[in-house]
């Protein structure tokens, strides 16, 4: 599956210098590892593209609804963490 994101100036430099190596997003799209996802460079102030884009593959993913409850407390590991959220690894395609 390929999924294209926007993403803002600051975070796309991020992705590229590779320092950020995960995203943070509402899983409306049925997120998978293996995943392709083509990120574009979306300016929030202009609300235009850059032209900027690049391409990274998930190799990991962390949906909000696997975060199950505590044996202990039956209260949720992370309670805070909403269900509709996933957190995933990406690695940059050179």
């Amino acid at each position: 599956m390929i999924h294209e994101l926007k993403i803002w100036p600051r975070f796309f430099g991020e992705v590229l210098a590779g320092v950020k190596k995960y995203e943070i997003r509402k899983n409306d799209r049925d997120y998978k590892a293996g995943d392709l996802l083509l990120f574009h460079e979306w300016n929030p102030e202009t609300k235009e593209y850059t032209g900027r884009s690049c391409e990274a593959t998930i190799v990991h993913i962390t949906y909000g609804h696997d975060l199950v409850p505590s044996a202990l407390s039956g209260a949720p590991l992370y309670s805070w963490f909403p269900s509709e959220i996933c957190v995933f690894g990406i690695e940059v395609l050179a």
